[in-house]
């Protein structure tokens, strides 16, 4: 390597870039400082084949001939930097990112893409990511960006596109103007342009102020355009950076506006020759889907039909982006029936099973979980379909990951409120089933499982009071009445959603109005205790064996009051990736608890609790 840039800076030095032939119409165009930083350039290369070019007597030379007013002492230097940094990429110092940042303003075209492939280079390390932009960089690939020249564009993209790998500089660039001409070559005829500016675009989509202002610049629509782009690193590049902008709600809508025939264009996609961009058109397809307009428009559009095939995959991304599409799209109501009609359902109940893609798992269940969710629909194809046969094989299997067991948990959640599948869980066990789950020492797990129970315990069904006291008490402590005191009286869950549910529940056994219940509950001086330091009130005496409970409260009417939102009924919360490569951590619930349960709600919970079970009258707050 020594010898070619040697080669190049003794020819062009010689050349003078004036047309002359030789070495005595060129030397008196240099003054004193370029002769000597030539001379060093030239000896270093003959006798140093380790030098470094981002320091010492080289960088010197170099930076002499980048302030150089001569064309060819000028790309020399800029043809030096961009082979060094092709082969040389690490973190350099602000002294040889100045000479590289004065080439960008050269004069001359191919000075300024040598400088800007040089800096392309060195921007794949993350302490030169942010040193460019801080020495001023960004507004100097701007202006590069609008050149007239194929290569200056391809350059000076590359560089941003590095650049906006940052976090910390990702807003920066969203303010250096730079949103504009990168959406602007998006749309060029160059596939080299096209795809630089389009992975570009793809690492700004991440924040959502940096969407909102992806939107204003006219991005979704040139990144909609190029969904059938003929290079599929492009396609694939566009399909993710529209995924990423599905993720809330401002990008879908901007999505709806910008693309009216976005769903079938997407659909199209699935059936793509690359794994990964089918697997992604899913994923976009499922992030769209979190709003029911989407949801509708993918099974309008064909979309079960694209989707099912996918289900059947040897390929595991593929049918783990087919599988969380439909989880969303199954959210929807009016789309049950279409997914019962389309032979999924099964497809699903299988996919549940697939211990070995604990994330698989996760989409299956949630999915039939949303179905089972929907009301007035009839849920005979789940139960046909082996509904409690697979969950019971999911909630045993020594080896279920805990994301399914939260999955499962609020699945079964769902089915206590269904009144034609809560008297299955109950008749199958799985109220025992349900117990054990309170052991997961997982929250979201235990407020689920706690929330079917005290759901259950709600319909003041006979069967179901008479399964709940067999599971009151356990050997070890895993009893029911064991996750009651731990949950109500433990300081681990003091701030957890977990406590108002376990009070809830203890409220909706109480309204069963039988004294054996009763009996369970006021003679666990332990639980009344925590109960009653909830609710600030003085632990009641020991009820005797003969004493009448007061008449119950309705625990329905309670749920809403303690947990401060909506009873039942009510869908899961519709799940998005924030990119390709984002990990599903998410259980949503039967309940939207997105409101934090007042302190006041419960600790009057907890007070009729005390009364209830013959305690004295309960201090005010």
């Amino acid at each position: 390597m020594g010898a070619v840039l040697s080669a190049a800076v003794c020819c062009r030095a010689a050349d003078g870039g004036g047309g002359g032939s030789g070495d005595s119409e060129y030397q008196p165009l240099l003054g004193d400082r370029e002769r000597r930083a030539v001379a060093s350039l030239v000896r270093l290369f003959e006798n140093d084949t380790r030098i470094s070019f981002y320091d010492g007597e080289a960088l010197r030379a170099l930076t002499v001939l980048a302030q150089s007013n001569v064309h060819h002492l000028q790309l020399s230097a800029a043809t030096a930097f961009s082979e060094i940094s092709e082969y040389d990429v690490r973190a350099v110092s602000r002294e040889a990112l100045g000479p590289i940042l004065y080439l960008l303003q050269s004069a001359y075209p191919d000075v300024q893409q040598g400088a800007a492939l040089a800096l392309g280079n060195l921007a794949g390390v993350a302490e030169n990511k942010r040193l460019v932009v801080e020495m001023g960089g960004l507004e100097l690939l701007v202006r590069q960006m609008l050149s007239p020249s194929t290569d200056a564009q391809i350059n000076s993209v590359g560089c941003i596109t590095n650049l906006a790998a940052d976090e910390q500089n990702k807003l920066a660039i969203a303010r250096s103007g730079a949103l504009v001409p990168l959406t602007r070559l998006a749309r060029s005829r160059d596939a080299r342009v096209q795809r630089n500016a389009t992975g570009a675009l793809l690492n700004m989509t991440h924040q959502a102020e940096l969407r909102r202002l992806l939107a204003e610049a006219g991005a979704v629509a040139a990144l909609a355009s190029l969904l059938d782009a003929a290079d599929q690193e492009t396609q694939y590049y566009a399909i993710t950076a529209l995924s990423n902008i599905a993720v809330d709600a401002a990008g879908r809508a901007a999505l709806w506006d910008a693309e009216p025939e976005l769903v079938p264009r997407l659909l199209q996609t699935l059936a793509a020759p690359r794994i990964r961009i089918q697997a992604q058109a899913a994923l976009t397809l499922r992030n769209l889907a979190s709003d029911d307009r989407y949801q509708r428009a993918v099974v309008e559009h064909g979309g079960l039909d694209a989707l099912a095939p996918l289900l059947r995959s040897s390929y595991a991304a593929l049918v783990v982006s087919a599988a969380a599409c439909l989880r969303n799209v199954s959210i929807h109501p009016g789309n049950e029936a279409p997914i019962v009609a389309a032979g999924l359902v099964p497809e699903l109940m299988d996919l549940a099973l697939q211990a070995d893609q604990p994330e698989l798992q996760c989409h299956a269940v949630a999915a039939v979980r949303n179905l089972a969710a929907n009301s007035d629909t009839d849920k005979q194809a789940l139960v046909d379909a082996g509904l409690f046969d697979r969950l019971r094989t999911v909630l045993t299997a020594k080896d279920t990951h805990g994301s399914v067991l939260c999955e499962a948990a609020a699945a079964l959640s769902v089915l206590a409120l269904s009144d034609q599948l809560w008297r299955p869980v109950v008749e199958l066990g799985f109220c025992r089933l349900l117990v054990r789950l309170l052991r997961s020492r997982h929250a979201e797990t235990e407020h689920s499982a706690c929330l079917a129970l005290g759901t259950l315990a709600g319909r003041a069904q006979p069967e179901v009071f008479e399964e709940l006291l067999r599971v009151w008490r356990q050997p070890g402590g895993a009893g029911l009445r064991d996750f009651l005191v731990r949950a109500v009286g433990h300081a681990d869950y003091a701030a957890s959603p977990v406590r108002p549910v376990a009070v809830w529940v203890i409220m909706a056994l109480l309204s069963s109005g039988r004294a054996d219940v009763r009996r369970a509950i006021a003679d666990d001086t332990r639980l009344i205790a925590a109960v009653a330091a909830i609710g600030h009130a003085a632990p009641p005496p020991h009820a005797g064996p003969g004493a009448a409970p007061p008449p119950p409260p309705s625990s329905w009417a309670l749920l809403p009051s303690i947990l401060g939102a909506k009873a039942a009924g009510a869908a899961p919360e519709p799940d998005a990736d924030a990119d390709a490569d984002a990990d599903v951590s998410d259980c949503a619930t039967a309940v939207d608890d997105s409101r934090a349960p007042g302190d006041q709600r419960m600790r009057a919970l907890a007070r009729q609790i005390v009364a209830a079970v013959g305690g004295p009258a309960p201090r005010g707050d």
